[in-house]
């Protein structure tokens, strides 16, 4: 009998499940008590009031903890973020000077104008090709002018009339003196570049070092932005080693493409003076003109 009842009991619901109507026996409010409340209770403490700034009392410390402008930890402009850097911002800062500096400084010098002088070379090739200059004149020209490749074309003309393996010589000696002058600021630029990075990864372990240090004191595990700055701080440090480190290796890339560029057109217009000036070249212009005047 007592199974017939329950299956009497449990038919409606059935039915009312199977046609979509809601059972008014499951229906029915149960009241259940509330894990906060309770909790509230057992441990004789009062909910965290919220003040209108934005402050709120921790209950472990009874001390008032305003929260950042917004809900941020990380500062979003840079004005924030050069403050929460603090003492960090000193060797970036550094870092970022060093890098404008050598970067403006070497685009100005390896300008194309200044390095290879397109009047200078075209006036003083003309002469040596027709023969209407001396050496005297052709070295007075080159140091009057002060461009780096008349300092390699005197260098060559310093050996006036010798084998062309001695001219040829003297200007890949005086060639690699210039280079390397072209090429000397470009190494701060790639140190800028790889220890920038470095620095942002010991600002991110210093970082994490805080945090850590947070969660280990039993004074911040009731303040959550005690950890966050720590991490904010790691974040920081990181993002500001990699945007000096990027523009820096990139203008270095740049710069270290135009010296090749021009070391390879100094090489050829050098070449031309090695024709023009080598005991071979004065050699056979006599007969060229000879065969000329013919």
């Amino acid at each position: 009998m007592e199974s017939i009842r329950r299956l009497l009991f449990l038919l409606p619901c059935l039915v009312c499940l199977l046609t979509g109507v809601a059972c008014p026996v499951l229906a029915q409010p149960t009241e259940l008590p509330s894990p906060v409340a309770d909790i509230n209770t057992e441990a004789g403490s009062q909910p965290i009031p919220v003040g209108d700034s934005g402050s709120e009392t921790s209950p472990a410390t009874g001390q008032s903890v305003v929260a950042a402008p917004g809900g941020n930890v990380i500062p979003t402009n840079p004005s924030e973020a050069v403050a929460a850097l603090k003492w960090w911002g000193l060797p970036f800062g550094l870092a970022t000077l060093i890098s404008l500096w050598f970067s403006t400084e070497r685009l100005v010098v390896l300008r194309r104008a200044r390095v290879i002088p397109r009047p200078f070379v075209e006036r003083f090739l003309h002469h040596l090709r027709e023969g209407t200059i001396d050496p005297e004149e052709a070295i007075q020209l080159c140091e009057e002018n002060g461009s780096p490749v008349a300092r390699i074309f005197a260098h060559g003309v310093r050996k006036w009339g010798k084998p062309s393996v001695e001219v040829e010589q003297a200007i890949i000696d005086g060639g690699e003196r210039q280079v390397s002058e072209m090429r000397k600021h470009l190494r701060i630029l790639n140190g800028v570049a790889t220890v920038s990075p470095l620095i942002g990864l010991l600002g991110t372990v210093w970082g994490m070092i805080e945090a850590f240090n947070g969660i280990a004191s039993s004074a911040a595990m009731g303040s959550p932005e005690k950890l966050a700055a720590g991490i904010a701080l790691a974040l920081l440090t990181t993002a500001a080693g990699l945007m000096i480190a990027i523009p820096s290796l990139i203008i270095y890339m740049y710069l270290s493409g135009r010296v090749d560029r021009l070391v390879m057109d100094m090489d050829r217009l050098a070449q031309e003076v090695v024709y023009c000036i080598s005991a071979e070249a004065l050699h056979e212009r006599p007969r060229v003109k000879a065969k000329g005047a013919g």
